[in-house]
C-alpha cells in the first residue's frame, strides 16, 4: 500500500547482499572477517545455529571486500539435492561448482574437477598488473563434514580436490562457515587448505548495544523511529527471561547476550503489528504489541508445525517431546544425546529439523552430538500454553493410526494440564486409554476405563461421548467373542446416539457374528441411508454380508465402492463375490492377495476355502476349511463355523 513504511528486518531469513543498508550491529565483525580471509589461506568461521553467519557473509562482508583488490567468487554450498541422478559427476562437487558458476551448463561442469574449474577462470589483475587473490567461501559448510554415510565418499572426493586446488592456485583463499559443533571435523583439514596459513572467527551473539544498534538503527530512513527509551525496553525484554519449575516457582534471569534470531522475530512481529499511518514507536507501543513470549512461542509454534507435516509426526507429540525431553523438572534446559536412530524416543532427522528452525541447537562433545534448546527464552514456548483439547485431537488421531502407546501418552498429558473443573477432559481421557488397552489386550482394564467413561459422559449428558465409549466396550466385546453381550452394549450406544453412523455400523458386525445376517444388514442400510457419503466401513461391511450371503452383484455395487479399503477381510468377500459371478481369474488372485496379507484371519480363511470349492479345487477347500477353524486372528463365529463344516464333509 503506498505510504506504508517499509519492513526493516528480515524476520527468520538471513539478510543478502541486497539488505546491506539495513544490516546493522556487526561492524567489527564485518571487518575482522573480511580482513582475515583475504590475509589466510583457510579462514573458519564458526558459531551458533541462527547467530548470523550467512547473513554476515551475505550482508556483510561481501560489501567490505574491495572488488578491484580480489576476485570473489559467489558464495556456495555444497549440499547435493538435484545433483545426485546426473551420471557419475560427485554431486558435491557439482554443487559447488555450480554455485560459482550459475550460467555455466550442468554438463559442461560435470566433467571439472574444482582445480580444472579454476584453472579455466580468466586471471584478475590489479591496476598494477598483479594477480589479486580468488576469495571463495562455502556457506553452511557442515554439509562438507556430515551427512549420511551413502555420501561419505564423494564428500571426501570434493575435500581432496579442494586441497589440491589450494596447492596448484597460491591465489585461493578459502573461508567454510559452519555450526560450531562441527568444528572438530574441520580440524584434520585446517593445514592442508590452508597451506599453513589459517585463522578461526568466533561469531557470538548481540551484546546489549550491538543489539540496539539492530533494532534502532534498520528503520532509519523509514520515516518512523523509536522514542527515547523505547528500544532499551525492547532489548530489555529480550535480555530478560522467566524460568518456573514443576511447583510454579519463578525464577527472573538476565542475560549478558541476545540471540539474532530472537530479535529479528521479534522486530518483525512489533513492526507487522504497527498501524500504517504511525511514526513514532514509543515505550506505550512496545509494551502493548511486544509480547517477547507471545511472538517466540507463535514462532516456534510455526517452526513445530512445520517439522510436523515434514515428518508426520502430530504437533502435539512434538510439542510433549521437546518438553519432556529438553526442559527439566527445575524449569531449565535440558541437553539430549543423538543416539544412531533416535534423538530420546524421535526420529533424528526430527531433531535436525528442529535444529534447522533454530528451535533447538546441537554440539558435539567427546564424539557425541548433544541437543538442547536455542534459548532459556524458548522454555515457556515450549512448555505452553498447554491445552487438553489439542492433545485429545492428536490422541485420537494416534489412535485411528493404530500409535497405541503415542495416543495414550498423549490422552495422559491432557489430563495433567486440565484444570480442576474440567471434567468432560477426564471423561475423554479414560475413552481413549480404554481403547489403548483394549488394543494391548488389558481387557478387564479397558473395560474399567470405558465404564468410567460411559458414567462421566452420561452425568454431563455429553450423550455421543457415552454412545463412543459404549461402542468401544461392544466392539471388545466382540473381540472376545461375546457377541450376545456386544449386541446389548451396542444397542445401549444407540439408544443415546440413535442416529450415529459408526454405531450402526459396529452393531450390524456384531448383529452378523451373532448370526443375524438379516438384521445385520438392515442396521448397515441406516447407517449407509442416513449420510451422503456413506461411511466405508459400512460398506466394506455390508459387501462382505452379502458376499457370504451368496448375493453377488449387490456385494461387488458395494464392495467396488471400497476398492481402496484394501482390508484382508474385504478383499476376500471381493474374490468370492467375484468367484459366485463366474470371474474366477480375478477371484483367484484377489484371494491369494487376501490369504498372504492375513493368514490366520478365520474369515478370510473360509472365504479362501468357499472360492477354491467354486474354482474345483475341494482338496484344497478342505484344507483352508480346516484352518478357517482353527484360526484366532480372529476365530470364526459359530454361524460361519456351520460353513467350514460343511466343505470339509463335501470333502470326505
Amino acid at each position: 500500500m503506498r505510504g506504508e513504511p517499509v519492513q526493516p528486518y528480515v524476520g527468520l531469513r538471513p539478510y543478502l547482499r541486497a539488505d546491506h543498508a539495513r544490516f546493522f550491529a556487526r561492524e567489527r565483525e564485518t571487518r575482522e572477517v573480511a580482513t582475515i580471509w583475504q590475509a589466510a589461506g583457510l579462514t573458519v568461521l564458526f558459531g551458533a545455529s541462527g547467530v548470523g553467519k550467512t547473513s554476515l557473509l551475505h550482508a556483510g562482508v561481501l560489501s567490505r571486500i574491495e572488488t578491484e583488490r580480489a576476485d570473489v567468487l559467489p558464495i556456495a554450498r555444497v549440499s547435493p539435492r538435484g545433483f545426485s541422478t546426473r551420471g557419475t559427476a560427485n554431486p558435491y562437487v557439482l554443487a559447488l561448482l555450480s554455485a560459482w558458476a550459475p550460467d555455466e551448463p550442468l554438463s559442461v561442469l560435470a566433467g571439472l574437477t574444482v582445480s580444472e574449474f579454476l584453472a579455466g577462470r580468466p586471471e584478475r589483475t590489479d591496476r598494477y598488473g598483479d594477480p589479486v587473490p580468488t576469495l571463495a567461501a562455502v556457506d553452511q559448510a557442515e554439509e562438507l563434514f556430515g551427512g549420511s554415510l551413502r555420501g561419505e565418499e564423494d564428500r571426501g572426493a570434493l575435500l581432496a580436490q579442494l586441497v589440491q586446488a589450494v596447492d596448484e592456485h597460491p591465489g585461493l583463499h578459502l573461508l567454510l562457515s559452519l555450526r560450531e559443533e562441527h568444528l572438530a571435523a574441520v580440524l584434520p583439514y585446517e593445514r592442508p587448505l590452508g597451506r599453513g596459513s589459517r585463522a578461526r572467527f568466533h561469531l557470538l551473539p548481540f551484546t546489549p548495544a550491538a543489539a540496539l544498534d539492530a533494532v534502532t538503527k534498520p528503520i532509519e530512513g523509514t520515516g518512523r523511529f523509536f522514542a527515547r527509551g523505547a528500544a532499551e525496553l525492547l532489548v530489555n525484554d529480550l535480555q530478560t527471561t522467566v524460568i518456573a519449575n514443576d511447583e510454579g516457582d519463578r525464577t527472573i534471569l538476565t542475560l549478558k547476550s541476545i540471540e539474532p534470531v530472537q530479535l529479528q522475530v521479534v522486530c518483525s512481529a512489533l513492526w507487522e503489528s504497527l498501524p500504517p499511518s504511525l511514526r513514532e514507536i514509543t515505550s506505550e507501543h512496545v509494551n502493548l504489541h511486544v509480547n517477547v513470549d507471545r511472538f517466540l512461542t507463535g514462532f516456534c509454534r510455526t517452526a513445530l508445525d512445520a517439522v510436523a507435516a515434514e515428518h508426520d509426526v502430530p504437533p502435539a507429540e512434538l510439542g510433549y517431546w521437546l518438553r519432556n525431553a529438553f526442559v527439566t523438572e527445575h524449569g531449565t534446559r535440558n541437553t539430549v544425546y543423538e543416539g544412531l536412530q533416535e534423538t530420546a524416543g524421535m526420529p533424528n532427522a526430527v531433531a535436525r529439523a528442529l535444529e534447522d528452525r533454530h528451535v533447538l541447537k546441537a554440539e558435539h562433545r567427546l564424539g557425541i552430538r548433544w541437543y538442547e534448546l536455542q534459548h532459556d527464552r524458548l522454555i515457556s514456548s515450549v512448555r505452553g500454553p498447554e491445552r487438553p483439547a489439542s492433545y485429545l485431537r492428536d490422541a485420537r488421531e494416534l489412535l485411528a493410526r493404530q500409535s497405541w502407546e503415542s495416543a495414550g501418552r498423549l490422552a495422559e498429558e491432557a489430563a495433567r494440564v486440565a484444570e480442576f473443573d474440567e471434567v468432560w477432559v477426564r471423561a475423554e481421557v479414560k475413552a481413549i486409554l480404554g481403547e489403548v488397552a483394549a488394543a494391548r489386550g488389558e481387557v478387564e482394564t479397558a473395560r474399567a476405563h470405558l465404564r468410567e467413561a460411559a458414567e462421566t459422559f452420561a452425568v454431563l449428558q455429553r450423550f455421543d461421548g457415552v454412545a463412543r465409549a459404549l461402542t468401544a466396550d461392544g466392539r471388545l466385546r466382540l473381540a472376545q467373542g461375546e457377541y450376545a453381550e456386544a449386541v446389548d452394549v451396542l444397542k445401549s450406544a444407540l439408544s443415546w446416539a440413535p442416529n450415529d453412523m459408526f454405531v450402526q455400523s459396529a452393531l450390524g458386525q456384531a448383529l452378523w457374528w451373532l448370526g443375524q445376517p438379516l438384521a445385520a444388514l438392515a442396521m448397515l442400510n441406516g447407517a449407509v441411508n442416513l449420510a451422503g457419503e456413506p461411511p466405508v466401513e459400512a460398506l466394506a461391511l455390508r459387501g462382505e454380508i452379502l458376499a457370504d450371503l451368496g448375493r453377488s452383484d449387490e456385494a461387488l455395487r458395494d464392495l467396488n465402492r471400497v476398492r481402496h479399503h484394501q482390508r484382508a477381510g474385504t478383499v476376500a468377500a471381493r474374490a468370492l463375490a467375484l468367484a459366485q459371478a463366474q470371474r474366477l481369474d480375478a477371484a483367484e488372485q484377489e484371494i491369494l492377495d487376501a490369504t498372504g496379507a492375513e493368514p490366520g484371519n478365520g474369515p478370510v480363511l473360509l472365504r479362501a476355502a468357499r472360492v477354491n470349492a467354486l474354482l474345483g479345487r475341494t482338496g484344497v477347500s478342505a484344507d483352508l476349511a480346516a484352518r478357517a477353524l482353527e484360526a484366532g486372528d480372529p476365530g470364526l463365529p459359530p454361524h460361519l463355523r456351520g460353513q467350514a463344516g460343511q466343505l470339509l464333509l463335501r470333502s470326505a
